[in-house]
């Protein structure tokens, strides 16, 4: 009787251990889902982050049809930015011509003062304007004077003669700066140039001309004064 109640006391523990292996509670799977294995959240508010959007790459049409067509306010603006330019422009060059303007303008009193400044002599020299253009207009007046009863062409030309004439013997220095000034403008126009040098050369050879003749008539005036002195001598002694 003993015998048997350990039998069944070591046989129960036995027999209850081989039930659960073989007949488990669950159902064993090759492959388990994911959802049968899932516990569930300690707190009902729990929720899963959701999943990252995924970026679909958008064809160059699409951006095409998604551009913004200009407002009302976009194309007065542009125009408005076009006007600004075109005044700009206009405002601009009127500026460059009036400083071109003033250039020219400055540039001309500077040579104006320049040049006249170079037409008086030297401290050197001696000459001094006040008296000699004084006696250069006295002369002037004085050949106006002589030529009043004569024609026009006397009256125009003799005053400017004497008084030219007058300004080389009082003011020479004066004089040679004036001509060079005038030929210096000359030699812009080869024509009047040229007339010039013609003239001037007529002028030194009849001066010359005159010169050399002056010169002969005072050796024959002395030629004829001395052989008239020799006859009158000779007479003298004979008749002593």
């Amino acid at each position: 009787m003993a015998t048997r109640l350990f039998l069944r006391q070591r046989v129960a523990p036995a027999a209850l251990l081989a039930g659960f292996v073989l007949y488990p509670k669950t159902n064993v799977f090759a492959e388990a889902p994911d959802k049968i294995n899932a516990k569930k959240p300690i707190y009902d508010d729990y929720e899963l982050p959701p999943a990252p959007p995924t970026s679909t790459p958008t064809s160059p049409s699409d951006t095409t049809t998604k551009v913004r067509s200009p407002t009302p306010t976009d194309r007065l603006a542009a125009q408005i930015g076009k006007a600004r330019v075109f005044l700009h422009g206009y405002i601009a060059a009127g500026e460059n011509k009036v400083n071109e303007f003033m250039d020219q303008a400055l540039h001309l009193e500077s040579s104006f003062t320049s040049t006249i400044a170079s037409l008086a002599p030297e401290p050197k020299t001696g000459e001094k304007l006040m008296p000699g253009s004084i006696y250069v207009l006295v002369a002037a007046m004085t050949g106006s004077i002589i030529s009043r009863n004569r024609n026009i062409v006397l009256r125009a030309v003799v005053p400017a003669a004497v008084g030219i004439g007058a300004g080389w013997v009082v003011l020479p220095v004066t004089m040679r700066n004036v001509s060079d000034l005038l030929w210096k403008y000359e030699q812009r126009f080869p024509a009047v140039a040229d007339a010039h040098l013609r003239t001037r050369q007529g002028f030194e050879k009849a001066w010359h001309m005159a010169r050399v003749h002056s010169q002969q008539a005072v050796h024959i005036v002395d030629d004829k004064v001395s052989s008239s002195r020799e006859a009158v001598e000779g007479w003298v002694r004979k008749g002593n």
